[in-house]
């Protein structure tokens, strides 16, 4: 295959003619073998490509990423710990444009999925990976079940992304925590207590990167399908003293109401 197919940094225009379920596939999985074992001597490579062939063919697009997690789980070292170096050392430069998991990098996806799927009882470690993960692709999938399972570390932890220096990281503080992040499942303590993830969106109503707004605005535009009156305290504190970035994410945030008609929030945009 061209090495072009799967670059640093883009996929390559034959990747665009294919649904993105067959971006994962036989293709894909040779080439990461070989990219792991350039970091990991002991791995098998046959085996491995030989497993993604026999049980693709049929799946879906989560099925497929979580049975090439499957199998780094079946031929990286058992141990976690060992196994997560690994895979760091397989990441590559890090992703300085501002694209989602479907437009630059999107071969990590596998690596973010072992972490979701394999990590949960290794906190630190995992949080570590999915940081850097998030450098490249996107953690805001892996980190779910960390919120879920150590909510207070885990936003301890995004509250430190939320301000720094790395902008995909700012990010997935705000995407990873929203409480109804599509493709995953609700986020119910978040939701019980809009207020936990506040300081986070503070830290970040004023950021000069467009990916990132447009993440606080869609957090916010979730709170607001369940906790609208904190949402709506939030936004128009917001408005006093606005920046160009903070009216553009509190017009964002508000665009159902908006295109609803509704006075209140077309007087937050006015």
């Amino acid at each position: 295959m061209e090495e072009t197919l799967h670059d640093d940094s883009h996929w390559g225009a034959a990747m665009s003619k294919k649904k993105h379920k067959d971006w994962f596939d036989e293709t894909l999985a040779e080439w990461l073998a070989d990219r792991i074992a350039e970091n990991h001597r002991k791995f098998n490579r046959e085996a491995f490509v030989n497993k993604i062939r026999d049980g693709i063919s049929d799946l879906e697009l989560k099925a497929r990423v979580a049975l090439f997690a499957k199998q780094l789980q079946a031929h990286l070292p058992r141990s976690y710990e060992a196994a997560i170096p690994i895979i760091l050392k397989c990441l590559g430069d890090e992703n300085p444009n501002e694209t989602g998991m479907f437009t630059e990098y999107y071969w990590v996806m596998p690596f973010a999925t072992f972490v979701e799927h394999y990590g949960l009882d290794y906190l630190e470690i995992s949080l570590n990976a999915i940081g850097e993960i998030t450098k490249r692709n996107t953690g805001e999938f892996a980190i779910r079940p960390y919120l879920s399972r150590y909510p207070e570390q885990t936003l301890d932890q995004m509250l430190k992304w939320s301000e720094d220096e790395n902008f995909h990281l700012r990010r997935l503080a705000s995407e990873g925590s929203r409480p109804r992040l599509p493709w995953a499942k609700k986020l119910d303590f978040a939701i019980e207590d809009p207020k936990s993830t506040l300081p986070i969106l503070e830290n970040l109503k004023d950021d000069q990167i467009r990916f990132v707004q447009k993440s606080v605005a869609n957090h916010l535009n979730d709170m607001l399908k369940d906790n609208r009156d904190v949402a709506m305290k939030v936004l128009k504190r917001w408005k006093r003293g606005a920046t160009d970035q903070r009216k553009w994410i509190i017009k964002h945030a508000l665009r159902q109401e908006l295109k609803a008609g509704i006075a209140e929030a077309q007087s937050l945009v006015e």
